[in-house]
């Protein structure tokens, strides 16, 4: 075992550093605030009128009491459709909860957000809570109450594969898996929407409330020439004693949230994965101090060990290859008691044995190819894998490519692509280029990724990137015959780098869906933990494989 972590130094640097994250939190938690209110106070109070809870209201109805609902992608679609007057979490909330002590994705239409009805990205954000579903093999729990298809931006979420239709293919692929899945009709229920709660295992619906048909009865007049309303079209009273169509009629809200737990109680359990767990051990050092420890510049080194000393229990790790490709820190360890296997980028200058210097935040070949036979140990030995990214890319120059980094990094990414046990990512500062891939960025299947307030996601820094589009932009000026005095150059200079600087920062990222959430660094440990405990659920480990790999 490898003690970890020293006593921190409090001095200036250290205070400047906790002042700027804390003020970075600080802004990223009232921008949460402020999303949880959905559509607004005055909206609230229209539902409330309407003796109708809140999306949120009634998850917390749901879940067992004294438990902490874990969302996902709060931050969605934010600062997105701002022609359409936004769309605050894209009007869709997911993430788990538990219910009678078991875990549960639940997904709520906010109707205090253009009546639910869904954007482009809030198919793509029920696609990822299935997605979770199905990878975690947790149950399924829709509260529905959604106006359809955000009709004006109809072209963007109807046709293609990660569309609106790829949530009912979803559900019968769910299904079959054996995954349960309940679904509660709280609202409108229009179009192919309709499709979602009656290809659930069983369907409530609220009374006076709760409607679903394929057309309403505007559309049915135009269509047909037929005179009726909705609720004798498509209403509780229909779906449950003549069409068939819903399995369970309810007063309230409240009464079909009571119902559905009551359903949930008499589910059968399932194996589970088998990832080790002993009992915890917090860490020697406070998570309070990871604030101190990160700089204000993310390309500005630090030593990954004091990070990992506030992260792991007690404070201590089996590192493997220690001497061995010291830019990536790759180690075993306990967080919360479960066993992991960490890949962690150092960001501390290193010395290697022959002498040579490794910035910190690259990868090297010696250190791919350590990260890759790790990986594939953890893999042997089913041991759930967190990959702490820090990285600014694979090493370049003609050392590097005389060396064979691009044999060493395709190693490397092959070993995480074809991973089969569990990975967790947290960006807790840069993730650029090829980098972000081979430490297990979205596009590389991890179960669950987050990323700190401070991090950064992009192709490169936003010093080179903006020096290059600025070099391209004077070249075709040049070709145009037009000249850049030195105050243009230095004025588009600004503009690029402020720019980029705004897609590259996290909550562009979470907008999009790159990253399930931006968190507190003091509760990574937490999110680690129920990361593993929801991945614990799927028994289902296939045998490692990782096909050809060039050595």
């Amino acid at each position: 075992m490898k003690k970890l972590g020293s006593e921190i130094l409090k001095n200036e640097i250290f205070l400047k550093r906790e002042d700027y994250h804390k003020n970075i939190l600080r802004k990223i938690t009232s921008l949460r605030d402020t999303i949880l209110l959905g559509g607004g106070k005055s909206a609230i109070a229209k539902q409330h009128q309407k003796n109708k809870l809140t999306a949120r209201e009634r998850i917390a109805k749901l879940i067992d009491e004294d438990t902490t609902f874990w969302e996902m992608n709060t931050y969605a679609a934010h600062n997105m459709y701002l022609e359409h007057g936004g769309a605050p979490s894209s009007g869709t909330i997911f993430g788990i909860g538990k219910i009678h002590g078991r875990d549960f994705v639940i997904v709520a239409n906010d109707a205090t957000v253009k009546a639910g009805a869904w954007f482009p990205i809030t198919a793509k954000k029920n696609l990822r809570a299935q997605e979770i579903a199905m990878e975690n093999r947790l149950p399924i729990i829709y509260l529905v109450d959604s106006a359809g298809v955000f009709l004006p931006l109809q072209d963007e979420i109807f046709a293609d594969k990660e569309h609106f239709g790829r949530v009912f293919r979803n559900n019968a692929v769910i299904s079959s898996m054996g995954i349960p899945q309940i679904a509660a009709i709280m609202g409108p229920c229009v179009a192919g929407g309709a499709y979602l709660p009656i290809m659930s295992d069983e369907a409530l619906i609220v009374e006076g409330e709760g409607s679903v048909f394929l057309a309403g009865s505007h559309l049915v007049k135009a269509a047909i020439g037929e005179e009726i309303d909705n609720d004798s079209l498509g209403g509780a009273r229909v779906h449950s004693n003549i069409s068939g169509v819903t399995d369970y009629i309810m007063k309230n809200d409240e009464e079909a949230l009571a119902q559905i737990r009551n359903i949930a109680q008499k589910f059968g359990h399932n194996a589970n994965a088998g990832f080790d767990r002993i009992e915890t051990k917090q860490p020697k050092f406070s998570a309070e101090e990871i604030f101190g420890i990160l700089p204000e510049d993310t390309m500005k080194p630090y030593d990954t060990y004091e990070l990992l000393a506030r992260l792991v229990d007690d404070s201590e790790i089996d590192e493997y290859k220690a001497g061995y490709g010291q830019s990536l820190v790759t180690a075993y360890a306990r967080i919360d008691g479960w066993a992991v296997g960490i890949v962690a980028n150092q960001r501390n200058i290193v010395k290697t044995e022959k002498g040579e210097m490794q910035i910190g935040g690259v990868i090297y070949s010696d250190s791919a190819d350590k990260a890759a036979r790790f990986i594939m140990n953890c893999n042997q030995r089913k041991i759930p894998l967190l990959f702490l990214q820090d990285v600014t890319g694979f090493m370049v120059g003609s050392k590097a490519e005389h060396g064979g980094i691009i044999k060493d990094g395709a190693k490397m990414v092959n070993a995480v692509a074809n991973s089969v046990v569990p990975k967790i990512t947290i960006i807790v500062g840069n993730s650029f280029g090829a980098g972000n891939y081979a430490m297990c960025g979205k596009a590389y299947d991890p179960r669950f990724i987050f990323a700190f307030p401070n991090s950064k996601i992009a192709v490169m820094g936003g010093a080179q990137a903006s020096n290059v589009l600025l070099d391209i932009k004077t070249k075709q000026a040049e070709k145009e015959e037009k000249t850049f005095s030195a105050e243009d150059k230095s004025k588009l200079l600004n503009e690029i780098t402020k720019s980029y600087e705004e897609k590259s920062n996290p909550l562009y990222a979470a907008a999009r869906l790159w990253i399930d959430e931006i968190i507190d660094p003091r509760l990574a440990r937490m999110y680690i933990s129920r990361a593993i405990e929801c991945a614990d659920n799927n028994p289902d480990i296939p045998r490692f494989n990782t096909g050809v790999i060039q050595t």
